[in-house]
């Protein structure tokens, strides 16, 4: 993912959001020639020389240190994940021919049994097994019931990003629609920078930024964060409001893997978590599928491994 314009985009867009008076500089008021900070400010308060800020700010990363670096986010008021991912835009620059050339990855990592029996242990919460491109790998029964409009579409192929910018579905899906789709750009690039082997992830961003005006909208603002954990507001079309909180914990043994759990944030999202356990167990009962227990609850694996053999075509 690593170039001269991925770093000069992103430092002159943190450059160009902070202001003089953000920044505890002087401001004298009068017209600026650009919004924001200008390079000897950031400079000075970095403390490097204005030409060597200029180089970083260029693309040329390699060789800054961490201390630079870390002064560099301090100037800029980097927030934890914008720092981290100066860092990873400086790794790669760093990186040697020979990390530059290997075989990227394409193929989605397959789901240890086990962690389908971890989701599945869990019958009253929505959880899955997500890879970091947005792919739902593998789900419980209740997560299946939750994401039904994304893995009812085919053409989503298990994929958030793709059901949330090509899928109209997803404006009605997402109560704040403008505020998840920010959201999940924002954490595709703080992915994108962190693994540039990921063939698939950067081939997603490129069919998303050809395909949707919207998405490349919000790629251009260069915004990156964690998925770590936060709130979700969704509008199922069975249960209506969905108020759900939500804990992303990657995975030691496998990590690209990250395992997601919901948790409802009131008693109404609570009612509704287990009346879509209770349609699920119902609709399985119904089609004899209670003999095969992970049957219902593969639906994000299934749906993946045909994802996958479509990538090997």
């Amino acid at each position: 993912m690593h170039d001269a314009a991925e770093v000069r985009d992103f430092l002159t867009t943190r450059r160009a959001r902070l202001t003089p008076r953000e920044a505890g500089l002087p401001f004298a008021g009068g017209q600026r020639r650009v919004p924001g900070l200008r390079r000897e400010e950031v400079a000075m308060l970095a403390g490097v020389s204005v030409d060597y800020y200029t180089r970083l700010e260029r693309g040329s990363l390699g060789g800054a240190s961490d201390a630079v670096l870390d002064a560099l986010a301090r100037a800029l008021r980097l927030d934890e994940a914008e720092r981290e991912h100066l860092h990873d835009l400086a790794r790669l620059a760093n990186a040697s021919p020979t990390a530059r050339t290997r075989a990227p990855r394409s193929a989605k990592p397959s789901v240890r049994a086990s962690l389908q029996r971890v989701i599945d242990a869990m019958p009253a919460v929505p959880a899955m097994i997500r890879n970091e491109r947005r792919d739902l790998l593998a789900l419980n029964t209740v997560a299946a019931r939750l994401y039904t409009p994304v893995l009812a579409n085919e053409a989503n192929r298990s994929n958030l990003a793709r059901f949330c910018f090509l899928d109209p579905a997803s404006r009605a899906f997402f109560s704040n629609w403008s505020t998840s789709a920010g959201d999940l750009v924002a954490s595709l690039r703080k992915s994108a920078a962190a693994d540039p082997d990921d063939r698939g992830l950067t081939d997603l961003i490129g069919e998303l930024t050809a395909r949707s005006d919207a998405f490349a909208q919000f790629w251009a603002a260069h915004r990156v964060r964690f998925h770590q954990n936060g709130a979700k507001r969704i509008r199922h079309p069975e249960v209506g409001e969905l108020r759900l909180d939500y804990e992303s914990m990657p995975l030691p043994a496998d990590p690209t893997l990250s395992l997601v759990v919901y948790t409802p944030s009131d008693d109404a999202t609570a009612d509704a978590l287990a009346l879509l356990a209770s349609l699920a167990a119902t609709e399985r009962a119904a089609s004899g599928a209670a003999a095969e227990p992970s049957a219902a609850s593969s639906t994000g694996v299934e749906a993946s491994r045909g994802a996958d053999r479509a990538d090997e075509a």
